[in-house]
């Protein structure tokens, strides 16, 4: 019997990429505003790609205490900020200017050959964080992938594993490129809010998919993050 996924799930649909990068930089922004209310600080994990720069770039513009703020990434490729696929490179470009540039950002990244080299050093720096993240933001692959959960990653069961202990795991996997460093699926369903930007039919039609534990979209590791989080992600779509 499959679990009917789509009841952990608040859609919100848009009618282009730019209405959608603002609205998710206004909610995003209200719930750091909510978190410094409430403590000193606040946390937000961050995906790379394409797809996330508009929504980068209004949130550099939102009113925000960012000193406050600590910003860290949901993974990242094992390659340092002058290559072109650094996302943490990305997120300094688009989110970290004006005055965002005074929250504190967290990198995944480390000049070591492999990222087993730094898992240590990267496990204590994100402890040191607030956390759980008051929100993190994820994206999704046409594979069904979100964070670096690849399919036929070496380590994906361990990543995806709910009761698993480490916050950041390697992952390589034919459709990665590159070795890569992601949080592990405890830390992401353990935000207190957690959003999925997608946009285009192809992705929508791959989210339908996991959502409906079917055929290929059962094994979208998507799924997992839907089965396993405590409260309905919210899902920004634009065509």
């Amino acid at each position: 019997m499959t679990t009917d996924l789509s009841l952990k799930i608040q859609s919100h649909t848009f009618p282009n990429p730019t209405a959608l990068a603002q609205a998710l930089a206004q909610a995003v922004a209200d719930d750091l505003r909510a978190a410094l209310a409430a403590r000193d600080f606040a946390s937000l994990a961050l995906s790379g790609g394409n797809t996330p720069k508009a929504f980068m770039q209004a949130l550099a513009l939102q009113a925000l205490d960012w000193a406050r703020v600590a910003v860290t990434l949901v993974d990242e490729r094992w390659v340092p900020e002058s290559n072109l696929r650094s996302n943490a490179a990305l997120v300094k470009a688009n989110l970290l200017d004006g005055p965002a540039a005074m929250a504190r950002f967290v990198p995944l990244y480390r000049a070591v050959p492999q990222p087993e080299d730094a898992l240590a050093e990267v496990e204590r720096a994100l402890q040191a964080m607030p956390l759980p993240f008051d929100a993190l933001v994820l994206g999704m692959g046409n594979d069904g992938h979100t964070a670096s959960f690849f399919p036929g990653g070496d380590r994906l069961a361990e990543a995806l594993d709910p009761a698993g202990k480490a916050r950041v795991l390697p992952m390589r996997a034919p459709g990665a490129g590159e070795p890569r460093i992601t949080l592990t699926l405890p830390p992401i369903v353990a935000a207190r809010a957690l959003y999925l930007h997608i946009e285009g039919a192809d992705k929508q039609r791959v989210l339908a998919q996991a959502l409906s534990g079917q055929g290929q979209g059962a094994a979208y590791p998507i799924g997992s993050v839907l089965r396993h989080a405590p409260a309905p992600v919210r899902i920004y779509w634009a065509a």
